[in-house]
């Protein structure tokens, strides 16, 4: 295979240790020196200056864990080619592999061009995606702490979910915080509910009359701390964000007037994305790359359906809850597109292909700086030859037993 990079170095990355290989290709031979730095800020320091004075051109490592970050972070911008990339596809190409170091490997594979580097966003990218994730970690949080409070309340015999609409709302709370304080009698508990709750009183006096106990007390009082502090942490988190979106402004007018995209959504996009879709050369590739995009597989002439990848699975997780938004959203196109599909190949799929359509408009949308502009319930529909229409549904009146007489009016 032809030789396409002459300095190319190989790091294979390790929590304490980074093995670097560089790979000179001379007149004659191939010289291949191979050396072991500690991952410490001193010893990338000396990594840094091994490449320098190997005057390599191109790095490759593997994305390993977390532990490839600082790596790159040091060499990023002392190196003209510094490439990130997946082990999969390092581990798929043909070769010997298990005789060879990997750091060796990583070299010989980049200088004959057989992987390709990953998207690595810049800092300011970087920052807003931790943030993000960190964030919605924390919402996660926040829903199983309200799901373990249920059960503690199901345990104790307290019916407020079989009345109220949830367990964690106004009315709920205060009547928690009752029962921890010590208010047992499910008379006075029933009366501090709230709004429309209020109509339900004589319901809520019988699902209030439990057997909770001081070890519930407990264990109530310590779940509304954790709740409490996770609103606390995702308020500021949020801010945070925010602060930082602020030069993203006019990309998120853009997504917002997406159906089904909120303004938590749209920070997660561009964080993930980087807002800059010239990184994309289509929008297939941006819908493949999120995980989003069928795949196919094809052999012997024939092609079968091989599902989706993985992709980035953060930014594919909150497409399907927006497409999941949108679907609920009527009168839209997305709406309609999920009933179709749904209704052939269930929900998940359907899901799936409403959350590629989105991302394929987000991209388009983007690149145009144009807004979204909904093509209608009726799309579908639209798209039907009106006489091939009006043939099938003549076909069916007749199969009733009428005689139909069609006539075109002039529209």
């Amino acid at each position: 295979m032809k030789r396409i990079r002459d300095r190319v170095a190989g790091l294979d990355i390790h929590r304490d240790t980074v093995v670097a290989c560089c790979r000179v290709t001379g007149p004659t031979e191939i010289e291949a020196t191979k050396e072991t730095f500690p991952t410490t800020q001193a010893g990338l320091v000396k990594l840094a200056a091994f490449l320098s004075e190997a005057a390599v051109t191109t790095v490759a490592m593997e994305a390993t864990g977390v532990y490839w970050k600082p790596v790159y972070y040091a060499l990023e911008g002392l190196i003209s080619e510094l490439w990130l990339c997946n082990a999969q596809h390092i581990k798929n190409v043909p070769g010997r592999k298990t005789d060879l170091s990997d750091a060796e490997w990583l070299a010989d594979v980049a200088s004959h061009g057989m992987v390709r580097s990953s998207m690595v966003p810049p800092p300011e990218i970087r920052q807003l995606r931790d943030l993000t994730r960190y964030r919605k970690s924390q919402v996660d949080t926040r829903s199983k702490e309200i799901q373990r409070l249920e059960k503690v309340l199901q345990d104790a015999d307290i019916k407020i979910t079989s009345v109220a609409s949830g367990v964690w709302s106004v009315s709920s709370r205060e009547i928690i915080e009752a029962l921890i304080g010590g208010t047992r009698d499910p008379v006075v508990l029933a009366q501090m509910a709230k709004s429309r709750l209020r109509s339900k009183i004589s319901q809520l006096e019988e699902a209030l009359a439990g057997t909770f106990d001081d070890h519930h007390a407990l264990l109530c009082r310590q779940i509304i701390a954790h709740i409490d502090f996770c609103d606390k942490t995702i308020a500021e988190l949020t801010q945070e964000i925010c602060e930082g979106l602020e030069d993203f402004s006019p990309a998120m007018a853009i997504l917002c007037s997406i159906p089904g995209v909120s303004e938590t959504t749209a920070q997660v996009i561009i964080a993930e994305t980087g807002g800059d879709m010239s990184r994309f050369p289509t929008s297939g590739h941006l819908c493949a790359w999120a995980g989003v995009a069928p795949a196919s597989y094809e052999s012997a002439g024939k092609r079968r359906p091989a599902g989706t990848r993985n992709g980035a699975p953060w930014l594919k997780r909150t497409l399907i809850e927006s497409a999941r938004a949108a679907a609920r959203m009527k009168g839209t196109y997305y709406s309609t597109q999920y009933a179709r599909i749904a209704k052939r190949r269930g929900p998940n799929k359907a899901a799936v292909a409403v959350a590629h359509s989105m991302l394929d408009t987000m991209w388009h949308l983007l690149t145009n700086s144009a807004f979204y502009v909904d093509p209608g319930a009726d799309y579908f529909d639209r798209r039907k030859d009106p006489a091939i229409q009006a043939k099938k549904l003549a076909s069916r009146i007749e199969a009733l037993g009428f005689e139909v007489t069609m006539t075109q009016t002039v529209a």
